[in-house]
C-alpha cells in the first residue's frame, strides 16, 4: 500500500518496510525489531552477513527470505572475515560501498557470535579497516541453542548452564564490555542503541553509514524467551535498561565520546526497577542485587568521565 506524502512527513522513522511479514521470529523478539530498523535505514542496498543465530531462523529457510535484501548465511564466527571479503569483491567490481548511495555491508551477529566465538574475526575486520558495519545485537545469551550463557550474561543472571535455585549457581561473572575492546582498536565510529530507542538508532545506522572504514553498533534487544519476560514487556525493559544506566546510550566518534541518554544528568533509577520484569533474575539475592548495583554506578561513572574528558 502507498503511503501518503502527508503521512510520511510525521512520522519520525522511515516508513517503508523491508523486513517482511511471515518471519519466525517469537513475539517480542528484539533481534527482529532491530533488523527491521536497520532496513528502514538502508533499504534494499544492503548486504547482510549472518552467522549461526536466532536470525538465521528468523530470515527464513532457502528459498525464503524475509529480508528484503540480500542475504550471505556464514558460520558462526566468521561474521567480521565474511565482511571483508564481501567488501572486497564488491570494490574489485567497482561497486562503491558505504556512503548515502553505496552498497551497506551489515554484518548482523548475536552477543554469543561476536563476544566469544567470532571475537578474533572481529577484530581482525576493525584492525584491517573494512568499510562496513558489524552489529552485535545483545540478547546476553546463546539464545538459539537453548539460552547457555555468553560473556556477554550479566551478573546474576539464570541461564541453563547458570541455573540458580536451592544451590544458587547463578552467573558470577559481570558482562563483558565488548564496546570497549572495540573501541581499543581506535575505529572511526563505534556506538550503543536500544530497540527502544528507534530514532536514536537509526540516527546512529546513517552515521556508520556515512563515515568510511569500520564502524561497530552493540544492540541491545530482549529475548522474552531466554530473560523469562513477557512478550508485550520488551520496549519497557530495554528502556528500563537505558534508564538505569545498565546500557547506557552512547557513541564514540573520532577519539570522542558522546553520551545519548534521554535524560544524561538524572539520576539513573534503581537496577531493581530493570530486573524485576525478567524471570531470569528471580533467583537473586539482596547482595547479588547490590553486587550488580555497584558495578553499574561504576561503569557509568566511567562513562560519563570519558565524555567529560574526551568529550
Amino acid at each position: 500500500m502507498e503511503i501518503p506524502e502527508q503521512v510520511k512527513k510525521k512520522l519520525t522513522l522511515p516508513a517503508e518496510e523491508y523486513f517482511y511479514a511471515g518471519h519466525t521470529a517469537c513475539q517480542g523478539c528484539g533481534a527482529a525489531l532491530g533488523l527491521r530498523y536497520v532496513l528502514k535505514a538502508y533499504g534494499r542496498k544492503t548486504i547482510f552477513a549472518i552467522p549461526a543465530c536466532c536470525s538465521t531462523i528468523i530470515a527464513g529457510a532457502w528459498p525464503y527470505n524475509t529480508l528484503g535484501a540480500n542475504l550471505f548465511q556464514t558460520a558462526f564466527e566468521t561474521t567480521g572475515a565474511v565482511l571483508g571479503g564481501i567488501e572486497a569483491a564488491l570494490k574489485a567490481r567497482g561497486i562503491k560501498v558505504k556512503g548515502e548511495d553505496g552498497v551497506m555491508i551489515v554484518g548482523w551477529a548475536g552477543d554469543g557470535g561476536t563476544a566469544d566465538i567470532g571475537l578474533q574475526a572481529l577484530s581482525g575486520f576493525l584492525e584491517r579497516g573494512h568499510d562496513a558495519l558489524y552489529i552485535m545485537y545483545d540478547n546476553e545469551a546463546y539464545m538459539n541453542t537453548g539460552i547457555q550463557r555468553s560473556s556477554s550474561t550479566p551478573y546474576g543472571a539464570w541461564t541453563t548452564n547458570t541455573p540458580g535455585g536451592k544451590r544458587h549457581f547463578l552467573e558470577k561473572r559481570h558482562k563483558k564490555k565488548v564496546i570497549d575492546i572495540v573501541i581499543a582498536h581506535d575505529i572511526p565510529y563505534a556506538a550503543t542503541a536500544s530497540v527502544a530507542y528507534p530514532e536514536d538508532f537509526i540516527r546512529k545506522l546513517k552515521t556508520a553509514q556515512k563515515t568510511p572504514g569500520p564502524s561497530f553498533i552493540q544492540l541491545f534487544a530482549p529475548c522474552p524467551t531466554g530473560w523469562r519476560s513477557p512478550t508485550d514487556k520488551s520496549i519497557e525493559i530495554a528502556r528500563l535498561a537505558v534508564q538505569t544506566a545498565y546500557f547506557p546510550l552512547f557513541e564514540y566518534k573520532e577519539g570522542k565520546y558522546r553520551i545519548n541518554m534521554p535524560n544524561p544528568k538524572k539520576e539513573p533509577k534503581p537496577i531493581e526497577e530493570f530486573l524485576k520484569l525478567q524471570g531470569r533474575f528471580k533467583y537473586m539475592t539482596k547482595e547479588d542485587i547490590e553486587t550488580l548495583q555497584g558495578w553499574v554506578l561504576r561503569e557509568w561513572e566511567k562513562l560519563k568521565k570519558l565524555a567529560e574528558v574526551f568529550g
